[in-house]
């Protein structure tokens, strides 16, 4: 490409065009892609004049335009290329000509020329400084002067960014003098006023202070007094850089230095550095000491802490935590982990001031547990150190207390409060807690439960259940330990003599009994249900006896008791419904209606809390009821709860109204109890949520609206109560309130906690981070700056019933920050208002919305401006909630309600006002409001209100007001939906682009947000504003004003938190995706997005490079070709080691993308590196989801092609040996020969010191995944089926290479099955098994490549054992041992080891377990001692249903029956019980109780009932098949337990049959029916157990089983109409087995007439009865016989040919049963019905299958049925008709050729010869219907090798049939001339030996054929036949061919054998034959006597030398 003609186009022509910023963004985009790729020769010829221009475009006079920062950034790296590629040499004078403008500090005008010119000599100076270091000092001068004089913050910041780039290259030229200088100046600018100077000035010093060792002391302490200060004012993006230079600071104290080296710290830093040269490394490395101990660096930052007093500045100083220690990394932290804590604990936690107020001791909670948790627990410490963690904070903190020596002091409550929350948290990562880890948690856990603290109590509670959970097995113990405390706590409660604390242990214990009970419904399997029962009888007692006692007694009791109810709710429906009724009467005695004497005062204070506390406490249980028992709350329990709700508010109102004093005053400390006022507040939210559990649906209108008045007054009453009063006068008259969010009371006037997000785009407002999706910062920052906003803090201990209402099972969830009381009272007020309003009528919604306005405007909130910022962000929060809500549920009713023009125009006024204060709640949650209500009203309000944003904007400049509307407008658009709002799209778009260029930061960054949701929402309509939109996105990138640094001072320092380029680029991604497809359309456009796309991809804002990456997905999507995918692989890949969790989040959804779309693309560009280091991110970070969905997608498509290199992949992933295994290992002796062959090759040295330590060990989770991909891989290859991946011998013979394959592979699968077995986690076992259990099912057939005869897994037995034995040791779980029962069974019965002695100790583990299943009571399981009875229950189920499985493969692999054979006496009664068991399960209560047929196991009762069902559900149609195959086999054993028999040995096998069926036969038919009458949607398994059950079916139809009792019409009814329908929709598969069932029926009843006279069958010869059992089962067979071909218009039956074929053969066998059982009239109607519906079959012409062939022998049995003499007439008729309708069908045929008509050929021809073969001689046939059929076959003989192939056997088969009927006799020699010439045809082949085999066979059957002829003929008339027959022979003979031919042997053997049956005639015919005919003849069989005689003699020699051999 001819750059000189390029270049020349930079014409000053299109310079001056008002395109020229778009010309030259191209013209330099497409510059320097050419010079990337342009030639050597080129680029030196071009280079000269290609720098004047780009130095022209840096430094531009007219016409160029002013270089913004797109301009600059692409010229820059231009230059950068072009010296890279091309000549450097003039890299000097370019430099020289750059530093002019840059040193020219007057011209003020030309800011961005400077910043242009800065920017390329730091971009140039970074790559080449050090070649030219003498640039150094000029630089460093002019960075320091414009620093100094410039008054803009933009050049400043760019003159400090091109010294920090300059300083980076070429630093060690610095002489002293100027280096103190830039120290000091930049100490100045890190408190300069304009933050993005300070953000410049601190990434100077770091480089500055680069080598770490260079720090000195006083440098960390000057620095970190300078930053400290900054923070006050300071902006996120800018604490931000302050932390990571103090972080980099202080971690340069932990260098290692020699100690020499410290003590000059007074030379210059040259001469430091010469001094560290010249030092010899060994010396150095001898005396090297740290700066700072760690424990003194950690103080640095402390001491500021408790210095500081602003909440903004502590929370920066913590960022410094945060950056100091990711600087430090995982090595140290895990290494200091209990120092870290430790320092935290008394530095900062136990520092006085920091715990003054209850807000200070939750502020410092939040802050160390965010740095605990998400910073060093979630991403730093390994398993291994999570396990230390967890013994530390156990040994340090929670077993000191209490302190049991003298002289050792118990921790603080806030400490261990702290510790407990870790404790939690590290116990829900760890998942199966070690036993080391159990050991250090249990005992401190019990104790701590009885803390004077009700928050240490709460959260001991909290983490004991996160413990038990996380380890199920201690689950029971903890439960009963809990309860016997409880219980004694209880009896001691009263005594005089019991101790002071007696009241707050009982208390503490109830909660940690509540968290327990909590978990059951989630590991049922651990516990006991009794343990239940006795819990709700203590609650029921303790309620009963709190009236006896004194009130502080009475209210530790009912506390207590409501505690454990309230848990107990959670059991759910099964439990609770039958307690309901003792509940409701319990209720109404704790909430009674509030009378007369209530509104008397009189009543103490305590008394008063008494009763607020009994009402609130019932209340916590009800609302417990409610929320998990929703189909319990029947109309009748809910009107009653309802009016108990209203008695409990109404005594809240009672209360209030009296003037009650407290006694005390209420303490700082939190041990006092709870206020009076904090009582009423629980009482009053607890009714709120129970009425908002309760839905308004169950509610009175006039309770509604009452509770609408009393909600509004909570969260929008002007009236307050007193607490906050005297703050508010206090505030208002020193006029100190500044923002509701800078209280810190812990209450903010009473605001709501419930935050608005930005509906849809972003989680945080807060932040106002410029990202959808994510906030800009990670996780842990931006929960530090979260808790700026948060006036009120949660904390689980605010309300103990968080305790029970979290689900545990949601990963990581955290411990429930509730607010407190009189906060919560607000959300749950707002959260009742919002399901309440939209169900109202239009009056009610008018006057409530009408008082809600009202309360905001009311002069009371004059006085109390707190107040009144509080009410308006509630009322705003509450209608956001309200039209959430009715858009969701109420869309309809709300468009007359909500939607009303009072209504609107009332709200629309109240929302503007709220939209245009400066508040981002406000702002995001009023604008979304407006969005909503525009959605619900009509086009009028939308109109409107448009005209009213349009007119604020014009009308005020003020920027807060305008990044309101601009907002609205995004909102109103993209609420109202594209079509809806088309009419205000170019007002919309018009005036968010003129706002987008507004210079003042807030409205840009809202303007441009807004027309990204605006252009979203238009979609296609958008489409004529994208040209326009483009050309205004480049106007603002090029803008200096939109850049995050430009502006004035002001606007610089807003434009940090509020960068608009990443939005520009989010529109950009949103105008890609308007264009789709039709990007294609227009170049122009196209290439403006590719380029702008590829600018922003190349920033460096983590930000912009999210967007930009979502952009390049949607072009990966539309114009694929335009992007380079191997460029973004590799930049992708770069992304995902970057320390920022935002960016690698985006990338891995872009990662997913690409390889959803071509995974083998991927795996040639990124290679197995790119997948490992994708798991080693999972294994960083396990929080980030994608990855799981990459590594999958990816393997779903590559694994099948190498599964070898995968299964290497999860190899290392796996035997990395685990941490938390090793502890496990040492504990583990469990271990036997077999195991330790395999951990032989496992160990593995743990180094601690080097990094190694942390990629040594993968997190159990990475783990779990890495076995659920071979897991994925053995199913892929399995279900893909390709045979040499599991037969090497296969493989080797068709020359693909072993080593890749799977099957290669076992050994390492095993290994790692083995590994998973062995680990301590418990889904890693179950995952192990899962993954043994794949190799045993697809490997089981594999050949040992060795030894041709035996089995691959042969081999591998011992290793199978060794895996599967650990799921049997004691530490076991019941899930893991099912699972395992379940490997066991798979791998006898797979046939791997066939001899029973030889199975060992598999086959032994399935017989223990099964014969402690035969004993009652609950199992053991060897090792287990205390299963409770729902894990007895499920393994009885899985060793049952094992067993079974092995019953059902015996059918195949015969073995098995040997391994069976001992063990059914025991097996069938349990399968039967089993089956009992289930059916009675589903059977509804009323049967449970009145147990019929046996005495039901009292687990099954109510709950264990729920938890046993999915086990049962999924094996009982396994045992269920197994019992029909023992019947099918007649095992007496199940026969017996059906009957409900003894088994009597040497009886008779046929027993007598019963009148009534037997005992279970009602079960087992009813769970039959039920399976066969409901539809599942899982087809595979649904097919296998329909058949499963229509087999069962047919063994239980027996009469020995069911009597007469499905003969009975109501059943027989259902029965038949079930066959009807599985008839009429299943397939064939099904149909099979269906006819089979229906078959035994009809043999069994047939002949009955349900409900008629059971006794004797229907006795009437002449007809079938209409009713009978025959007559249903025969319409099905019909039914099945005439679908069996496609109708046209009816459904034909699906299936496969031998499924169908199978079935008809089936159909006709039915027919010919009834047929042979019916008398002679009725016989014929049956055979009739049978050949008529069969002569359909043979006349179809629908498709190529051929249904006929392998239906004819059924069909030959039909016909076969004799014949009554009677009838014989209309038997002669049926068999002429169907002859003639077969002979029809060939004639039809007649010159059609193609498959169906020779199809139809053969089968018609078939069938006639048949009929004509079967009928009895008796029957006569016309003799012209037979000639008919001869002279066909005789034509047929002539068509094609098929077709004669078939004539030649009908010909056969008729001449065999002749010799016994007259009339084929007489025929017979029909055939004679039609086959000699079918013979005399092939004599050319022979010659040309080119006969087929199957022609060779049909010659064979001629000749066979002439044979018979032969014998059939008179012995005088035998020679003439014989002499027409041996020349035909003799012409295919050929003796000269050696060695001789097929044809011609079998051709001689017939002769002979000809000669030897008729010898004279033979001899006659011979003479008279053709002189040469005759020789040839003769030579033959003399030839052939000769031979034979010669090949035995031969033939003896080899055996004998065999033998010998």
């Amino acid at each position: 490409m001819a750059f000189k003609g390029e270049i020349e186009e930079l014409d000053e022509n299109q310079l001056t065009t008002d395109s020229s910023e778009l010309y030259l963004f191209q013209w330099l985009s497409n510059l320097e892609r050419n010079i990337r790729h342009a030639s050597t020769e080129t680029l030196k010829e071009t280079q000269a004049s290609v720098e004047t221009t780009l130095l022209k475009v840096l430094i531009p006079s007219e016409p160029y335009p002013f270089p913004g920062r797109p301009l600059r950034n692409l010229a820059a790296r231009c230059l950068l290329v072009l010296y890279h590629r091309g000549e450097s040499r003039s890299l000097f004078d370019t430099l020289r000509v750059l530093l002019k403008p840059a040193s020219d500090i007057k011209a003020t005008d030309k800011d961005s020329t400077r910043i242009a010119a800065l920017w390329t000599i730091g971009e140039l100076m970074e790559t080449f400084g050090s070649q030219f270091m003498s640039f150094m000092a000029e630089t460093a001068t002019i960075a320091i002067k414009t620093l100094r004089s410039s008054a803009s913050p933009h050049v400043r910041y760019h003159a400090l960014t091109m010294l920090r780039k300059t300083l980076f290259s070429a630093k060690k030229v610095l002489s002293d003098s100027l280096a103190k200088d830039i120290i000091k100046q930049m100490k100045n600018g890190l408190t300069d006023k304009a933050l993005p100077v300070q953000r410049a000035a601190a990434a100077v010093l770091t480089i500055v202070y680069t080598p770490e060792d260079s720090v000195t002391l006083a440098d960390v302490e000057s620095i970190m007094n300078i930053c400290v200060k900054s923070l006050e004012h300071s902006d996120q993006v800018t604490t931000q850089s302050l932390a990571q230079l103090v972080g980099h600071m202080l971690a340069a104290t932990q260098m290692e230095r020699a100690v020499a080296v410290a003590e000059q710290s007074q030379k210059g830093k040259k001469e430091q550095e010469d001094s560290d040269i010249s030092t010899p490394a060994h010396i150095a490395a001898e005396n090297t000491k740290v700066l700072l101990t760690p424990g003194d660096m950690l103080s640095q930052i402390s001491t500021q802490f408790n210095k500081a007093h602003s909440r903004k500045t502590r929370a920066g100083i913590f960022m410094f935590y945060v950056t100091l220690l990711g600087k430090l990394g995982p090595v140290f932290v895990e290494a200091n982990y209990s120092l870290l804590v430790g320092h935290l604990m008394t530095e900062i936690v136990s520092y006085p001031k920091n715990g003054a107020t209850r807000y200070d001791k939750l502020f410092i909670r939040k802050l160390v547990g965010a740095l605990l948790r998400e910073l060093i627990a979630v991403r730093m410490l390994t398993e291994q150190g999570q396990i230390a963690a967890i013994q530390d904070l156990s040994s340090s903190y929670l077993k000191r207390w209490p302190a049991l020596m003298p002289g050792q002091v118990a921790p603080s409550s806030s400490i261990l409060t702290i510790a407990l929350e870790e404790v939690a948290g590290l116990l829900q990562q760890l998942g199966n807690a070690p036993p080391p880890v159990q050991d250090a948690v249990s005992v401190p856990l019990m104790t701590l439960l009885t803390h004077p603290s009700h928050s240490v109590r709460v959260n001991a509670s909290w983490t004991l259940r996160c413990f038990c959970y996380s380890t199920p097995l201690r689950l029971p113990k903890a439960m009963l330990a809990i309860a016997e405390s409880l219980q004694r706590d209880i009896e001691s409660l009263q005594s005089p003599a019991a101790p002071s604390d007696i009241d707050r242990r009982t208390l503490g214990h109830s909660y940690g009994l509540a968290a327990l009970v909590a978990i059951v419904p989630h590991r049922p399997l651990y516990v006991s249900f009794d343990v239940s029962a006795s819990v709700l009888d203590t609650a029921t007692q303790l309620l009963k006896r709190a009236s006896d006692h004194d009130v502080h007694i009475a209210a530790v009791e009912v506390e207590v008791a409501w505690t454990l109810i309230a848990s107990l709710m959670l059991l759910g429906p099964n439990f609770v419904r039958s307690h309901l009724p003792q509940l409701l009467v319990l209720w109404r005695n704790a909430l009674p209606k509030p009378t007369a004497k209530d509104n008397v005062s009189g009543r103490s204070a305590a008394e008063w809390k008494f009763l607020l506390h009994v009402r609130e406490s019932a209340l916590g249980a009800i609302l417990c009821f409610l929320l998990h028992n929703t189909q319990l709350t029947t109309l009748d329990v809910a009107r009653r709860i309802s009016s108990l709700l209203g008695n409990a508010l109404s005594f809240s109102n009672v209360f209030l109204s009296q003037v009650i004093e407290e006694v005390s005053v209420p303490s700082v400390t939190e041990d006092t109890g709870p206020s009076i006022r904090t009582r009423e507040a629980s009482l009053r939210r607890r009714a709120y949520q129970c009425f908002s559990a309760l839905g308004a649906s169950t509610l009175t209108d006039s309770v509604q609206s009452s509770l609408l008045q009393s909600v509004l007054t909570v969260f929008a009453g002007p009236e307050i109560d007193n607490i906050s009063a005297m703050q508010a006068s206090i505030a208002s008259t020193s006029g100190s309130f500044t923002s509701i969010w800078q209280m810190t009371d812990g209450y903010a006037y009473g605001l709501t906690t419930l935050e608005i997000s930005e509906d849809g785009v972003d989680q945080s407002t807060t932040s106002e981070s410029p990202r959808r999706g994510h906030s800009n910062s990670d996780s842990i920052e931006h929960s530090i700056t979260a808790l700026l906003r948060r006036p009120i803090l949660g904390a689980c201990e605010h309300d103990t019933l968080s305790l029970s209402i979290i689900n545990p099972s949601e990963e990581e969830s955290r411990s429930f920050n509730a607010p407190p009381p009189v906060s919560s009272v607000c959300d749950a007020a707002i959260e009742l208002f919002s399901q309440l309003l939209p169900a109202q009528d239009l009056s009610t919604t008018l006057r409530t919305i009408s008082h809600l306005i009202e309360s905001n405007r009311s002069p009371k909130l004059d006085k109390n401006a707190g107040r009144r910022a509080a009410v308006m962000l509630n009322s705003v929060v509450a209608i956001v909630r309200t039209l959430r809500v009715a858009m969701i549920l109420h869309h309809r009713q709300s468009k007359d309600t909500l939607g009303n023009s009072q209504v609107t125009s009332a709200l629309g006024a109240f929302l503007k006002d709220a939209l245009v204060d400066g508040d981002p709640a406000l702002r995001s949650a009023s604008s979304e409001a407006i969005g909503r209500l525009a959605n619900i009203s009509g086009s009028s309000f939308l109109t409107s209100q448009t005209k009213v944003l349009v007119d604020h904007i014009v009308s005020n400049r003020d920027p807060q007001g305008r990044a309101g509307c601009a907002l609205a407008f995004g909102s109103l658009y993209s609420h109202v939906g594209g079509l809806a709002a088309a009419p205000i799209l170019k007002t919309t778009v018009n005036l968010l682009m003129s706002l987008s260029n507004d210079s003042h930061p807030l409205v840009h960054f809202w303007s441009l947000r807004a027309l990204g949701h605006v252009i979203n929402a238009a979609s296609l309509a958008f489409a004529p504003f994208v040209s326009s939109t483009l050309g205004m996105l480049l106007k603002i990138y090029l803008s200096d004003a939109h850049e995050a640094e430009g502006g004035t001072l002001n606007n610089a320092n807003i434009g940090g938190d509020l960068q608009s380029y990443p939005l520009v680029c989010y529109i950009l991604d949103a105008i890609i995706t308007i264009l789709g497809p039709d990007v294609h359309d227009s170049p122009r456009t196209r290439t403006i997005v590719l380029d702008l796309v590829h600018e922003f991809s190349v920033e460096d804002d983590e930000p912009i490079l999210v967007e930009a990456i979502r952009c390049i997905q949607h072009l990966l999507m539309f114009a694929p070709e335009h992007v380079d995918v191997p460029e973004i692989v590799n930049r992708f890949r770069r992304h995902l080691s970057s320390p920022r969790r935002c960016l690698k989040l985006a990338t891995i959804d872009a990662l997913y993308q690409l390889v959803q779309k071509d995974a083998l693309a991927m795996s040639r560009l990124g290679g197995d590196r790119l997948v490992e280091d994708l798991f080693g991110m999972l294994d960083g970070d396990p929080s980030i989801d994608g990855v799981r969905n990459v590594i999958s997608s990816w393997l779903l498509q590559t694994a099948i092609h190498n599964p070898s290199a995968w299964i290497d992949l999860c190899q290392r992933i796996m035997l990395r040996i685990n941490a938390s295994q090793k502890v496990v290992n040492t504990a583990n002796s469990l271990m036997d020969d077999e195991g330790q062959s395999l951990s032989a090759s496992m160990s593995n040295d743990d180094t601690r010191q080097s990094n190694v330590a942390i990629v040594a060990t993968s997190r159990w989770r990475t783990q779990l995944f890495a076995l659920r991909c071979l897991h994925e891989i053995c199913t892929l290859v399995a279900r893909f089926g390709r045979r040499e991946h599991i037969d090497i011998p296969f493989a080797r013979s068709h020359g693909i290479p072993v080593n890749g394959l799977l099957v290669s592979r076992v050994p390492d699968l095993i290994k790692m099955a083995f590994t998973a077995s062995a680990a301590y986690v418990t889904e890693i076992r179950l995952e192990g098994l899962v993954v043994l259990r794949d190799v045993i099912q697809v490997f089981c057939q594999a050949p040992d490549p060795d030894y041709p005869d035996a089995l691959l897994l042969e081999q591998h037995q011992a290793p199978i054992t060794a895996a599967l034995t650990p799921a049997f040791s004691p530490d076991s779980t019941p899930e893991i041992l099912s699972s395992a029962i379940d490997a066991c069974a798979v791998f006898v019965g797979c046939g791997v080891v066939k001899d029973v002695s030889r199975m060992g100790r598999i086959l032994k583990q399935l017989t223990t377990a099964l014969e402690e299943v035969d004993e009652s009571g609950n199992l053991t399981m060897g090792n287990f001692v205390d299963l409770s009875p729902n894990a007895s229950g499920m393994l009885r189920v899985s060793i049952l249903s094992a067993w079974a499985r092995l019953e059902i493969a015996s059918s195949e692999q015969t073995y098995l029956l040997d391994v069976i054979k001992p063990y059914r006496s025991i097996l069938a009664p349990q399968w039967i019980a089993s089956l009992r068991d289930y059916a009675v399960i589903r059977a509804d209560y009323e049967f449970i109780h009145e147990a019929s047929a046996v005495a039901l196991d009292p687990s099954y009762a109510s709950l264990g009932k729920v938890v046993l069902l999915p086990y049962y559900t999924s094996s009982w149609a396994t045992i269920l098949q197994a019992v029909a195959n023992a019947m099918n086999r007649s095992d007496q054993y199940i026969s017996a337990a059906i009957l409900g028999k003894e088994v009597v040995p040497f009886a008779n096998g046929v027993d007598s049959t019963t009148e009534g069926p037997a005992p279970l036969f009602f079960p087992l038919f009813g769970l039959i029916y039920e399976a066969l009458a409901t539809s599942s949607p899982d087809t595979s398994s649904r097919v296998d157990t329909v058949i499963a059950c229509l087999g069962a079916l047919k063994c239980i139809l027996d009469p020995r089983y069911s009597g007469k009792a499905l003969l009975e019409p109501t059943i027989f009814q259902e029965l038949i109409s079930l066959t009807y329908r599985i008839a009429m929709t299943e397939s064939a598969e099904v149909l099979i087995h269906l006819i089979t069932v229906l078959t035994a029926f009809v043999k069994h009843f047939g002949q009955y007439v349900p409900g008629g006279d059971l006794s004797k069958g229907s006795q009437s010869g002449a007809a079938i009865l209409p009713d009978s059992v025959s007559t249903h089962c025969l319409k099905i067979f019909a039914y099945t016989l005439r679908h069996s071909r496609h109708n046209p218009g009816k459904s034909s039956i699906k299936g496969d040919l031998s499924d169908i074929t199978k079935m008809i053969s089936g159909s006709l066998g039915a027919f010919h049963l009834i047929a042979s059982t019916s008398e002679s009239v009725l016989r014929e109607d049956v055979r009739g019905i049978g050949c008529v519906l069969y002569g359909e079959l043979l006349k179809d012409e629908t498709s190529e299958a051929d249904l006929v062939t392998p239906t004819l022998p059924a069909f030959k049995s039909l016909l076969a049925v004799s014949c009554h003499p009677s009838v014989r007439e209309r038997y002669r008729k049926l068999i002429h008709g169907l002859l003639s309708s077969c002979l029809l069908n060939v004639d039809e045929m007649r010159g059609r050729e193609g498959l169906i008509s020779s199809r139809k050929v053969k089968t018609n021809l078939l069938a006639a010869v048949l009929i004509l073969t079967v009928i009895p001689s008796q029957v006569a046939v016309a003799r012209d219907v037979v000639e008919h059929l001869f002279f066909l076959i005789s034509q047929k003989l002539e068509e094609g090798d098929q077709m004669a192939i078939v004539a030649v056997h009908c010909a056969k088969t008729l001449v065999i049939a002749a010799s016994g009927s007259e009339l084929l006799r007489a025929c017979v020699r029909l055939f004679l001339p039609a086959l000699i010439q079918y013979v005399a045809k092939m004599v050319p082949r022979v010659d040309d030996g080119i006969v087929s085999e199957q022609q060779a066979i049909s010659i064979d059957e001629v000749w066979k054929t002439f044979a018979t002829l032969v014998s059939l003929t008179k012995d005088e008339q035998r020679s003439r036949l014989l002499s027409v027959l041996l020349p035909t022979i003799t012409l295919l003979l050929r003796p000269s061919q050696m060695p001789p031919s097929t044809i011609h042997s079998s051709g001689i053997a017939h002769l002979l054998s000809l000669a030897a049956s008729s010898p004279a005639s033979f001899k006659e015919a011979t003479t008279q034959l053709d002189p040469s005919v005759r020789e040839v003849l003769e030579v033959s069989i003399r030839k052939a006597v000769e031979g034979a005689a010669g090949t035995v003699q031969q033939n003896m020699k080899p055996q004998i030398s065999l033998r010998s051999f």
